[in-house]
């Protein structure tokens, strides 16, 4: 069984959600690098007051901002 084409219409849906779903993971990607940047330049006492330790900030802050 073969599949039917798609309309231009039903085309045109695909690839707008396509170019969506594209443009939330990069807005996710950029959001996530600029807040392990954040926490790369909290202090001591910051990185206290919101539960963390230096070591775990700066594992956290190394991660890759795609995982």
């Amino acid at each position: 069984m073969t599949a039917e084409p798609l309309s231009g219409s039903a085309a045109k849906q695909d690839r707008l959600r396509l170019h969506q779903a594209i443009l939330r993971l990069l807005i996710r990607w950029c959001a996530r690098r600029n807040q392990r940047l954040d926490l790369a330049e909290l202090d001591d006492h910051q990185l206290a007051d919101i539960g963390l330790t230096r070591e775990e900030a700066r594992r956290e802050s190394s991660v890759p901002f795609w995982r």
